[in-house]
């Protein structure tokens, strides 16, 4: 049983949106479900995970950035701001900060919705705080 979760936060690191897949799923699925809820940003920092030039178009038809660089098994190089990547840690900073609870970081629920209601309590915690 496993999960993997996709969340799209803020500049400063607070949870803006959850998605949650099972853990074999690419994560272009994740990519495509949270699309439509990006807020109007002028840049969007993602993973590797995340590189694909559908997803790239579609940023871009929404006057979104991509700072996302480019998989190793690319064949085309893709251009990414690396400076403004590294600025990254804050997505992993949010992820460390949802694994302080300890619901969430041993994962007791069985259910997926279950234990995405444990996630977005400890979202709306870690927002306020």
């Amino acid at each position: 049983m496993n999960t993997q979760l996709h969340a799209i936060c803020d500049s400063q690191g607070r949870p803006l949106n959850l998605f949650v897949t099972a853990g074999q799923v690419s994560d272009y699925i994740g990519a495509r479900a949270l699309l439509s809820s990006l807020p109007e940003v002028d840049w969007l920092l993602g993973g590797r995970g995340y590189d694909a030039d559908w997803f790239r178009e579609a940023l871009q038809d929404k006057a979104i950035r991509p700072c996302i660089p480019g998989r190793k098994q690319r064949k085309t190089r893709v251009k990414y701001d690396k400076r403004r990547y590294k600025r990254s840690n804050r997505i992993e900073i949010m992820f460390g900060r949802l694994k302080d609870w300890r619901r969430v970081a041993t994962r007791y629920d069985r259910c997926p919705k279950v234990f995405l209601s444990a996630i977005v309590l400890a979202a709306l915690v870690i927002y306020w705080l």
